[in-house]
């Protein structure tokens, strides 16, 4: 039996990182403006191989690799989250809600009082949920950040202000179901990409 040096057991798992972390950047990237099931099926299943390969390797990679590697695992993170969840959402609700221009969704606005039985009565839309693509930005660069720092703890927190900030507009079943789906699905792809990282350096 052939033993592999601790060097070279080191440099082919950093190669190998940068080169499934680059390749799931670049297939998130390119979802971005239509998430498509291919390119976010191969990207999710490059990142899964990753942390397969970091959670059995015998060595990890030297800090100056590492921080490298945060960084565009934490770019991954951030970009891919933003495709994964919308697509994601798309799923979960079958394309029935319709986007607003404030990254928000539109819903049906409750009927004034007393227009409930005048047929003349248009139905008006408002948009809630305003901001969500860049409070999932925010949420996730928090999350993969405080994983990789070794502070996980911190995700009580950013799920806790995004609560407290989203409370008002949850009062509808759209919204509720919105932000339940896309913040598991945006933390939990963060959480991969973060735990992913700190495997790899520590």
């Amino acid at each position: 039996m052939v033993l592999v040096p601790d060097a070279i057991l080191t440099a082919i798992l950093s190669i190998f990182l940068y080169l499934a972390l680059s390749g799931a950047l670049a297939l998130v990237t390119v979802s971005l403006r239509k998430p498509a099931n291919a390119p976010l099926i191969t990207a999710a299943g490059l990142v899964v191989a990753a942390l397969l390969v970091v959670a059995i390797a015998p060595a990890n990679v030297p800090i100056w690799v590492g921080l490298g590697l945060a960084m565009l695992g934490t770019a991954v993170a951030v970009v891919g989250g933003d495709s994964v969840t919308r697509r994601i959402l798309d799923i979960a609700t079958r394309g029935s809600v319709r986007e607003g221009i404030a990254g928000g969704i539109l819903v049906q606005a409750p009927p004034r009082p007393g227009a409930e039985d005048d047929p003349s009565a248009i139905a008006s839309t408002r948009e809630v949920m305003r901001g969500g693509t860049t409070i999932g930005y925010l949420e996730r660069t928090a999350v993969a950040v405080a994983i990789i720092a070794g502070f996980p703890e911190a995700i009580a927190v950013v799920v806790a202000v995004k609560g407290v900030g989203r409370f008002s507009e949850l009062s509808e079943a759209q919204s509720r179901e919105r932000f339940i789906i896309g913040t598991l699905s945006s933390l939990l792809w963060a959480a991969v990409l973060g735990g992913l990282i700190r495997l790899a350096i520590w």
